[in-house]
């Protein structure tokens, strides 16, 4: 476990004859509402670090060795964009071995299946949902950590042999270097939806003003303790507390106490003293009128899209989902800017 700047900078050193490195994070965020970086998996031939974040070390030694490496990661979105908030700029280069199991045909994807099927190793299931932020982290938790990179790089290059041989590399690159892209885009809470979880549609619209004041309650207590929101009050509780205190009852949450039952209470109460002109307006998806030529348009590509996928023997939405098809069915120029080429390229081949 590196647990210092100086080591870091000394361990990195060993990464420049190596143009592939396998990297692996573990994060927090089942265990705190504010996810942070608990710690750093990297291998490299004959090399195995585990990197401390905690330990108040500087990344930049890290980082800086990584430019101009491809930077091996299974299903990278979320590593990438945890390690932008520590000052990662992200990778040059990016083989995501998720992406590579789905273009090779793979219908098990995850992680723990494709360690299993090519290397024989299996992870023990009780360390994935584990607190990572515990020090010293035990052996089963120091071991389930670097099993997740050990055996990256010799499945990289097992799928690169595959993907090669079935003619699918230059696909493998465009979907990685929009994976890399799709990572350096900040998603924004949309705060007149984030409240509406699922079962909302089910409450009255003076209820649905009740869970949107409920859920900001249970955010701002959240974020106040650092703990994750189920830890205060539980989806289901929510919506059933909300319709409790529509229909002019006083709910009992045995485990709220003291102040933050206060709260909760001069939230919910707050909630029905409000106008009705202040409950929330239900959102309405805007509806394309579909014509009979673009549904019969939508049909003949989606079986078009069916056929080539079975052919390819490849999941049919890795070509193109459902929404992309509808859109192609409207307005086929638009849609096929937002395809990679090769997903074009077999939209547009023979039968």
């Amino acid at each position: 476990m590196i647990a210092s700047t100086h080591d870091l900078e000394e361990a990195v050193k060993a990464f420049e004859p190596h143009p592939r490195i396998a990297l692996d994070t573990e994060a927090d965020s089942l265990h705190c509402y504010f996810d942070k970086l608990c710690l750093l998996q990297i291998s490299i031939p004959g090399t195995n670090l585990l990197v401390d974040p905690l330990a108040g070390i500087s990344l930049d030694p890290l980082f800086k060795a990584l430019e101009g490496k491809t930077v091996i990661i299974h299903s990278a979105d979320y590593d990438l964009r945890l390690l932008r908030r520590c000052g990662y700029t992200g990778p040059t280069v990016l083989f995501d071995t998720m992406i590579a199991a789905r273009l090779c045909g793979a219908t098990e994807f995850g992680l723990a299946a494709l360690l299993h099927q090519h290397f024989g190793v299996t992870l023990a299931k009780a360390s994935q949902k584990a607190n990572w932020a515990i020090r010293p982290l035990p052996e089963e938790m120091l071991a389930y950590a670097v099993n997740d990179t050990v055996n990256l790089l010799t499945l990289s290059q097992i799928q690169e042999a595959r993907l090669r041989e079935l003619g699918r590399w230059e696909w493998f690159e465009q979907m990685c270097d929009k994976a890399i892209r799709s990572a350096a885009v900040v998603r924004e809470r949309d705060p007149d939806s984030i409240w509406r979880i699922s079962g909302y549609a089910d409450l009255s619209e003076r209820g649905t003003a009740i869970l949107k004041a409920l859920w900001h309650w249970r955010d701002q207590e959240a974020q106040s303790v650092d703990k994750p929101a189920f830890h205060i009050l539980n989806n289901d509780l929510l919506l059933n507390f909300s319709d409790i205190f529509d229909k002019g009852q006083t709910p009992e949450p045995r485990h709220l106490r003291g102040s933050r039952l206060s709260r909760f209470m001069e939230a919910g109460q707050k909630a029905l003293a409000l106008d009705p002109s202040e409950w929330p307006k239900t959102i309405r998806k805007p509806r394309f009128r579909t014509t009979q030529e673009q549904e019969s348009r939508f049909k003949e590509l989606r079986k078009r899209r069916d056929e080539i996928a079975a052919k390819l023997s490849l999941d049919p939405t890795l070509i193109a989902p459902k929404a992309t098809l509808e859109q192609l069915s409207r307005d086929e120029a638009q849609a096929f800017e937002a395809l990679l080429p090769w997903q074009t390229e077999c939209l547009r081949l023979p039968l």
